[in-house]
């Protein structure tokens, strides 16, 4: 029977030398959900991140992933078992059009393998239109159609960051992890990412998503987590995390 909770987070700890960037971390995130993970910063939620995606190795704890454990597996390997994220900052190769940056993502291509070249050429032919046919339509359902032969150094940041959720989309990922959706986005854009999560969720992607916008967080996360020094100190709804004193008291005390 399969469980209602996609990722299971226990004990995750990530330390650097003596210092705990992510410490004792447990959590769980329904499937279907889209959770949000806030906190002032340097509160660790970046860590815990790449901690969850394979970019670090947790120095304890354990992650389940619809009940697999991926705590310290490669990138690769998270990636191919339906966990994607996207970052703060997208970085798509500059040069290459926006199509051949969303082609990219898939792993295990046969066309990455010398030998099927030569003796699978129908196969990778096959594989590469299929990848081609996602590609074209993640990238019209994100809104960057018309962009397709356009090289990826010309997309503004808003448009780079729905580039990368297109992009992780042609993998067709159970969970979605977001590190700062709304940062440096002008707001027509930032519905249109805010209705592109939304659409996907309607269709089944689970999504985490770091954020400081709390409108948007108000918008679209249930349940909220926050974190502050390393660890999570609550989790519920919005508004009733919101409100809490100790959330209060780490925003305050950061700013301080």
């Amino acid at each position: 029977m399969q469980s209602d909770e996609l990722l299971v987070a226990t004990e995750v700890t990530k330390a650097f030398g003596g210092h705990r960037a992510v410490d004792g971390v447990s959590f769980s995130l329904a499937r279907g959900a889209i959770g949000g993970l806030i906190g002032p910063n340097g509160a660790g939620k970046t860590t815990l991140f790449n901690c969850l995606a394979g970019a670090l190795q947790p120095t304890g704890g354990r992650v389940l992933l619809d009940g697999q454990d991926i705590a310290g597996a490669p990138p690769s390997r998270v990636f191919a078992a339906g966990l994607a994220r996207t970052f703060q900052i997208p970085r798509p190769f500059p040069e290459m059009t926006v199509l051949e940056n969303v082609m990219l993502a898939p792993t295990g291509q046969l066309g990455e393998r010398f030998w099927a070249n030569w003796l699978r050429p129908g196969a990778v032919a096959a594989q590469e239109r299929h990848t081609r046919d996602a590609a074209l339509h993640w990238l019209d359902f994100v809104g960057l159609g018309a962009l397709v032969q356009q090289p990826a150094r010309v997309l503004s940041g808003g448009q780079r960051k729905l580039l990368e959720l297109a992009r992780v989309m042609v993998a067709a990922p159970r969970l979605v992890l977001l590190d700062e959706p709304g940062a440096g986005v002008n707001p027509a854009l930032l519905d249109q990412i805010v209705d592109k999560i939304s659409a996907l969720n309607r269709q089944g992607v689970s999504f985490l998503i770091i954020e400081h916008n709390m409108d948007l967080v108000m918008t679209l996360c249930r349940p909220v987590m926050v974190m502050a020094q390393g660890r999570l100190l609550l989790s519920g709804d919005a508004a009733t995390v919101l409100r809490d004193p100790r959330v209060v008291e780490a925003y305050l005390g950061d700013a301080a």
